[in-house]
Formats: structure tokens, C-alpha cells, sequence
């Protein structure tokens, strides 16, 4: 274990074990101990809004209660600002956003509703009902993206926080559906990122973080939030802090505490419990451990979406080894590549977009009682090697020089299944001793002569691989001679052959407390808890299972922000 994910153990250990003391004291003590406690011990410091996460949802909301008049603080539990959205291409999706109006592109709010209606609860979809199909609480909090997106995203390109350029050609996940009348031109990214647009993470950390230090936002690293502090009346007025050495402090909120944490990716017992497939983890910052799940246990709150995450292919010896540097794999790279399962068999059309490729690696066979295509095998030739290696958005074909422990290769499809065989048994006790079928070799070789055939056609018959506007965005780079179907050729009849071992992770999870349209944490009863408020993937997305489009998940977490800072702001100043 190396000394990162040492810290972190630790510090997980003794948040668990902080808890199970929290609620022993609790009910020895009952009530009105607690109320004691909260009332009358001194508090450490104080500020009018303790926002507890420094990424990508933390950021923005402290800047939008900052620009309020607010004394804030962000509270980080890592030892540096930027969580997940540090390596995230930072797309973000703003629905009816500033130069879509500018440039006359109509992005009508009832056709904005139809679309995301139609993704988020396709089973219940009917367009002439009032709400489409979607319950009160998903329709309010969809609503609320349209309508706050493109405000949140000016403001922080006006105070040179978050400068964007737009992208005014990508397209939306699912621009075929009737729904989607606006099929390009929602997507922003940081205006200083690629041209690939795949680092804009970075850059927006960067210009978030030094415009909150400008404007005068408190961020202090190393300070792990462990206990939500309430006053006899159940309003959060501050947080319990355990510092990297060890050290309990408390922290007043005199308006709100804001979470803003992350998912729960990187904590096993969660992922076991709540998500639907055997995920191995995900690219998701190692400190997202779902710490506001177990924080909020005590306070009554309601949990939503547990069993959804934004997901995409991860390679699984990177998951396995809990590399903090792993990417999603946004994109299967290679035109002269495919991937097949356990048996040899494609079963998959390979560009399907991440989210919705992910299903296909936890398919249950009942009849064999096995996972089949739990971990698959991406396999490519010299060519694909030579001309569609990348460094962005995850591809598993990487350049020469670059991290390829991943990477399995042999000099004939003999050799490269005995490799990938050897690879599977070091790593049989993480996935059930999963072995290669004995017709592996048989199956491999008919697959990659029908595949060609359909190659030098130009269309997929099986798969319909490249056949979506959105699969030829996420081909990856091919040879710039290219015609025809860009994301299918014939694979080579020599080798050398490559391969890497690919399975279903996280970008994060969606699932988490309920919050109303402000931000605002709603208990049992449905009504907010006073003083605390959730932005982000550690509490509920109202997307069920949909992933809109590119961005879909920082485009409604900038909304968010906005919306809970300016409530947040309202709340009076309990002193």
C-alpha cells in the first residue's frame, strides 16, 4: 500500500470509528445531551457559510457565496484543492447558455424537459402529461438546471473564474431523439483547455482556486469533516473536523454548511450495497469514500438514486490497484480494434458512448450462473498502435513511452490469449478466478474474420458500430488518410497483437441525501433540515439513470452551486 492510500486508510479507520463512538454517546445520552454538546462546547473558529469539499462542486459554491458578502470557508479533506474534476476533461452541459442565444439557436425550455423527461425515466415518459412522466421532484430540480446553468456560468466567466469558450459542434449524447431539438451547442469547457478539450480539469481547478484566494475564500487542506454539529432546535450550525494530525476541532456555520464531498466510488461496503453491478471502483478522486452518506445517517435525512452512477470503462488492473492517476475510458480507441469476452465474442458495438457501454460488462447469464463479460479484452494490431495511440480521455492504446503496464502483447492471437490468460489468473481472486473459455482461441479468430468483413464493408451489420453522430466524436484519432467509416478497419493478419483487460467502473456515483431545487437537505418529512444544504454527487442527481450528453454532470453541479449559495445566503445568522 503506498503512502497515500496508508493516509488514508487511516484516516478512514478512525472516521468509522468516530462515528460508531458519535453514535454510542448519542444513545447513552439521548437528546438533550446532544443538544449540550452542540450548544454549549466552544467552537474553534467561525464563518457564515463552512462549505466541506474543495473540487469541482465545493469551488464554485464557495465563490457564488463569497460574491454574496459571505465570510466562507472550504474545508478539504485531501491535501490539495480539486477532487475528481482535477482530471476530468470538464465539460460542462448549459442548457439555453449565452452564445447559443447569441447565435440565434433556439434551446426552448419545454423541448429542453422532453429530452431529459425521455432519458431520465424512459419507462414512465408520456409527453402529454404535465410533468412527462417524471415525479414532482425531478421535473422541479431538471427545471432548475435550464433555468440556472447558463446565470451560474456567466457569472463565473464574468468574475474570471471559470473563462469558457464554446463548443458550439458537440453534440448531444442522444441528438437522434425527436426530443432533442437543440442537438448541439450546449457544451462549455475552460477556455484555456486543448483543442482535444481533454484537460480542462486542470484549468478550471486552477482558475477556480486562485480566484477564491483572490476574492478572499478561506481553503484549508487536510481537514476531514466527521460529524454535522446541530443546536437543540435541528439546525446545523457547524461541523466537527479531524485534522491530518489527529486533532478534533469544531467549526461554526453561522448561515449553512454546504457539502459538496463527492459519491461513495472508493468505498467497497457502499458500492456493495447500493450500486446494481459488481463495479471494481472507479476514476473518481480516491477521498470520495461517501463520507456525507454516513455524516447524514443520524440526521434523518432521505437517501435517493442509491443504485445509479455516471460510469464509463476502466482498465481493470488500474481499479484493482486503486491508482489515484486513472481515467475513464471516454473513448474505446482504434479503428483496427475490438473487443471480445471470455469466449472470443464480440458482444458489444465497441463506440457506444462510455455510460451506456457500461451495462453491457455486468450482463447476468442465468443459465451459467456467471458474469461473462465481466472483464472484456480491447484487442488491436500495429496499426492501431501506430496511428490511434493517445494520452486523453483514458485510451487504452496509449503512446510509445507512455504507462503501458496495462497492456498485453503478444506476436501471434496464440500468443497474446496465453498472455492474457496468465494476466486473469494473477488476478483471480478479484474476479471470481474468471478464466478464459477453452473454444477462446476458436471463437477469437472467427470473430476477427467476420469483424474484417464488415471493415472493409464500411458498416457494421451486427453492432452498427459508427453509425451515431456522437460515436464518430469519440473515435479517437485515426490515420489522417482515412475515408469511409472512420471507426472500423480490418485488423491486421500478422501481428504483433496488443491487448488491455477492461471492465465497468464509476466517474462517481449519483446517489445520496435529497435536496430540493435550492440545495437545501430534506428529511424524512420532506422539509430541509435548517443550515444544510448538498450540491454535487454526494447527494441525490434527479437524472436516474440518463447521461445526457458530454457535461451533463458539471452543468447541473454549476447550477447548484449557484442555486444553494444564493438560499444559503438567506438563512439568518444564528449567533
Amino acid at each position: 500500500m503506498n503512502e497515500e492510500n496508508q493516509k488514508l486508510a487511516l484516516s478512514r479507520r478512525s472516521f468509522i470509528k468516530a462515528g460508531a463512538a458519535g453514535t454510542a454517546v448519542a444513545a447513552l445520552s439521548g437528546v438533550a445531551a446532544q443538544a449540550m454538546a452542540s450548544d454549549e462546547l466552544p467552537f474553534d473558529r467561525e464563518h457564515d457559510i463552512v462549505v466541506v469539499g474543495g473540487g469541482g462542486s465545493g469551488l464554485p459554491t464557495a465563490l457564488f457565496s463569497r460574491w454574496l458578502g459571505n465570510d466562507v470557508v472550504v474545508l478539504e479533506k485531501a491535501g490539495s484543492p480539486g477532487g475528481t474534476a482535477a482530471k476530468a476533461a470538464f465539460w460542462y452541459w448549459v442548457p439555453n447558455n449565452k452564445p447559443m442565444r447569441d447565435a440565434g439557436i433556439v434551446d426552448d425550455k419545454a423541448d429542453y424537459m422532453r429530452y431529459v423527461a425521455r432519458l431520465t425515466r424512459p419507462q414512465s415518459y408520456d409527453p402529454s402529461l404535465p410533468k412527462l412522466g417524471l415525479s414532482d421532484w425531478e421535473y422541479e430540480m431538471c427545471e432548475a438546471i435550464y433555468e440556472s446553468a447558463s446565470p451560474a456560468a456567466e457569472l463565473l466567466a464574468e468574475r474570471d473564474a471559470l473563462p469558457y469558450r464554446h463548443c458550439p459542434d458537440v453534440p448531444d449524447y442522444w441528438a437522434e431523439l425527436p426530443e432533442d431539438k437543440a442537438k448541439k451547442g450546449r457544451v462549455l469547457v475552460p477556455k484555456e483547455a486543448r483543442a482535444s478539450m481533454s484537460d480542462g480539469g486542470r484549468v478550471a481547478i486552477r482558475t477556480l482556486t486562485a480566484a477564491a484566494k483572490r476574492d478572499g475564500v478561506q481553503i484549508r487542506t487536510g481537514e476531514r469533516v466527521v460529524k454535522v454539529i446541530q443546536n437543540a432546535k435541528g439546525e446545523a450550525i457547524g461541523v466537527e473536523v479531524e485534522t491530518e494530525e489527529g486533532t478534533r476541532q469544531r467549526v461554526k456555520a453561522r448561515k449553512a454548511v454546504i457539502f459538496a464531498t463527492g459519491g461513495f466510488t472508493h468505498d467497497p461496503e457502499l458500492r456493495r450495497n447500493f450500486l446494481n453491478a459488481p463495479v471494481y471502483g472507479g476514476c473518481a478522486a480516491l477521498t470520495n469514500e461517501g463520507d456525507f452518506i454516513r455524516i447524514s445517517s443520524d440526521l434523518g435525512v432521505q437517501l435517493r438514486n442509491m443504485n445509479y452512477a455516471w460510469s464509463c470503462p476502466i482498465l481493470l488492473e488500474k481499479a484493482l490497484a486503486k491508482d489515484g492517476s486513472m481515467s475513464g475510458i471516454f473513448t474505446m480507441n482504434g479503428d483496427s480494434m475490438l473487443m471480445v469476452n471470455k469466449y472470443g465474442k464480440r458482444v458489444v458495438n465497441e463506440k457506444t458512448v462510455y455510460n451506456e457501454l457500461v451495462p453491457t460488462f455486468f450482463q447476468w447469464d442465468g443459465e451459467k450462473a456467471e458474469y461473462p463479460n465481466l472483464v472484456m479484452f480491447s484487442i488491436w494490431d500495429q496499426r492501431a498502435q501506430d496511428y490511434c495511440n493517445s494520452d486523453e480521455y483514458g485510451s487504452p492504446i496509449v503512446p510509445k513511452g507512455g504507462n503501458d503496464r496495462h497492456v498485453v502483447r503478444g506476436e501471434t492471437l496464440e500468443e497474446l490469449a496465453k498472455n492474457i490468460a496468465e494476466r486473469l489468473d494473477k488476478h483471480a481472486s478479484a474476479i471470481g478466478g474468471m478464466k478464459l473459455s477453452q473454444d477462446f482461441n476458436l471463437n477469437l479468430k472467427a470473430t476477427l474474420k467476420r469483424f474484417n468483413e464488415l471493415a472493409k464493408k464500411g458498416k457494421d451489420l451486427d453492432f452498427h458500430r459508427g453509425e451515431l453522430v456522437i460515436q464518430g466524436v469519440f473515435t479517437g484519432p485515426v490515420k489522417p488518410d482515412r475515408t469511409g467509416n472512420l471507426t472500423m478497419y480490418p485488423l491486421a493478419s500478422k501481428g504483433p497483437y496488443y491487448a488491455a483487460l477492461i471492465t465497468g467502473g464509476n466517474l462517481d456515483t449519483k446517489g445520496g441525501p435529497k435536496t430540493n431545487s435550492v440545495g437545501q437537505v430534506l428529511n424524512n418529512a420532506n422539509t430541509p433540515i435548517p443550515g444544510l444544504y448538498g450540491v454535487g454527487n454526494c447527494v441525490a442527481s434527479a437524472s436516474g439513470r440518463a447521461y445526457w450528453s458530454g457535461g451533463s454532470t458539471l452543468g447541473p453541479i454549476i447550477a447548484f452551486a449557484y442555486r444553494a449559495a444564493n438560499q444559503a445566503h438567506k438563512e439568518p445568522s444564528r449567533s
